[in-house]
């Protein structure tokens, strides 16, 4: 079954998680932009990041025949930050024209502050103007909360809520989106958030219909086969083939197409893989052979 990995920060990953997804069916990803782990201090270092998501990410993840896609974004952690939040608004209106930008995000709320929803209302503006959806973090502490304020933002902006994917939820706040015509995003950790067999019941009780599943992998403990790995725990609870490939390829898909850059064609064949080609001189393979790798 092919699967189209939602939320995944490969920028953090090491190469041979790409051959392991590529291996489990994964035939698609989209990184969004996001938090570090530590602050960054120019608008610089925003630059080259970004200029990575659109580059030596989707190079490397082409050597394994995986279609990489990304969202732009100013995080909500670092839109506290007076050193660069301004400056990051201003430079990301170009990458939102980028043909593999096929949103704004991740972008909403962590520590619930007056800067983090003045700068989520930007970039719901942002996304409006570039005709983009947006892939809406929302917190880690207080979710319900975080959940309805989000939600009251995006109300307010008088944003379209089907262009809307609110991730990282949970059995609580499905309760709130369900019935709000957003789309809901389930992360899958190996300790702490959601895991298969929790997502499994959801999936029994709600359906499927406007859900997607992430592996939200990053620098921290984390697991990019979370995805295939509820797949599994899906099959196993005997619910139909059909359903779950809704849920793991063609909602996503659903989703993201709604940037006008991304057709289900395009990712019937996965991505050409040459280990031979460099980018910008610099190869993956670190001078192994091409033809034992």
């Amino acid at each position: 079954m092919p699967i189209f990995e939602p939320h995944i920060h490969m920028f953090s990953r090491i190469t041979d998680d790409y051959e392991r997804l590529a291996l489990a069916g994964v035939r698609a990803v989209l990184e969004p932009a996001f938090w570090l782990g530590q602050p960054r201090t120019s608008v610089g270092t925003f630059v080259d990041y970004f200029e990575t998501l659109i580059g030596w990410e989707r190079f490397r993840a082409q050597q394994f025949g995986i279609h990489h896609f990304c969202t732009m974004g100013l995080n909500p952690r670092e839109a506290n930050d007076d050193r660069v939040n301004r400056d990051v608004m201003a430079i990301l209106p170009r990458y939102c024209e980028k043909d593999s930008c096929l949103g704004v995000g991740e972008i909403g709320l962590d520590d619930q502050t007056a800067a983090e929803e003045r700068f989520f209302a930007e970039q719901l503006d942002l996304a409006r103007r570039h005709g983009l959806p947006v892939l809406v973090h929302t917190p880690h502490r207080d979710k319900k909360r975080g959940f309805e304020r989000c939600i009251a933002i995006v109300r307010d902006s008088g944003f379209p809520m089907e262009r809307v994917l609110l991730d990282h939820g949970n059995e609580e706040t499905i309760k709130l989106t369900r019935d709000l015509g957003c789309w809901s995003g389930f992360s899958i950790y190996p300790h702490t958030k959601m895991d298969p067999a929790r997502m499994t019941s959801i999936v029994l009780e709600y359906g499927v219909e406007r859900m997607v599943v992430n592996s939200a992998a990053d620098w921290g403990v984390s697991d990019p086969l979370m995805v295939p790995r509820t797949v599994v725990k899906l099959e196993q609870a005997g619910i139909a083939r059909e359903r779950i490939e809704q849920l793991v390829w063609r909602n996503p898909i659903d989703f993201f197409a709604q940037s006008g850059r991304l057709q289900a064609a395009m990712l019937l064949q996965p991505a050409r893989a040459n280990l031979r080609e460099t980018f910008d001189g610099n190869s993956v393979l670190r001078g192994q052979d091409p033809d034992r790798a």
